[in-house]
């Protein structure tokens, strides 16, 4: 199912249509009418969006992408501290006291050891249990989104439907009116060409009589 439905046309039935020339005036007149920050600032009504607060991973990639940089494939996730890890060198119990820096090594090493080693029973206990309950879930999964989506499509049928019964009624009210506002713009015609003939007829007269008292003074 399309995201993106049929766009309903609002537009009036009976009146006549713009032509190419009237509706780019009409669009430079509405640009000329707005504002400055009109294409840049959101309207008052329209509420703020909530903060965020993503993770410091997220961020990195937010300002790689907004730098436009390309992605590079070492830039992953480190696995070398869940690989197996190669002791120090080898010493002995005499030379410990002497060599505290040898301590600091195996010190290090053995808490990455304890890092490694619940991080692998961890994974297969997730394992052990996605093989077990992992079928299952999914199915269930599966079911309640297409629930979901049932719930959506009988919601979006409805909503089509009434807005197809608002646009049927807003038709027949137009259609229905159409011989009284035809007649109404035909009138309307007539009354301006009437008022426009008068005007006319009433600058000739002021003329006529301008000319006629130009010959009396005469």
């Amino acid at each position: 199912m399309p995201l993106i439905q049929e766009h309903t046309d609002a537009l009036p039935y009976i009146d006549t249509p713009l032509s190419a020339s009237e509706r780019q005036l009409l669009t430079e007149q509405i640009r000329a009418s707005l504002p400055p920050e009109a294409s840049s600032t959101l309207h008052a009504s329209i509420p703020d969006l909530p903060e965020t607060d993503f993770s410091p991973a997220l961020q990195a990639e937010f300002a790689r992408l907004s730098a436009n940089e390309k992605y590079e494939p070492n830039q992953r996730v480190d696995l070398s501290r869940y690989e197996e890890l190669e002791p120090p060198a080898p010493t002995e119990p005499t030379t410990d006291e002497t060599h505290p820096e040898l301590l600091a090594q195996w010190d290090d090493t053995l808490k990455k050891s304890y890092t490694s080693s619940a991080y692998l029973q961890a994974r297969q206990t997730n394992l052990s249990l996605l093989e077990s309950f992992g079928k299952n879930a999914w199915l269930v999964s599966n079911s309640q989104q297409e629930a979901i989506l049932r719930d959506l499509e009988v919601e979006l049928a409805r909503v089509k439907n009434e807005v197809q019964a608002v646009e049927q009624e807003r038709r027949t009210r137009q259609e229905g009116v159409r011989g009284e506002m035809e007649g109404l713009e035909q009138a309307w015609r007539r009354g301006v060409g009437r008022v426009v003939e008068t005007e006319v007829a009433a600058e000739g007269l002021r003329r006529e009589v301008l000319e006629r008292r130009r010959h009396g003074a005469a």
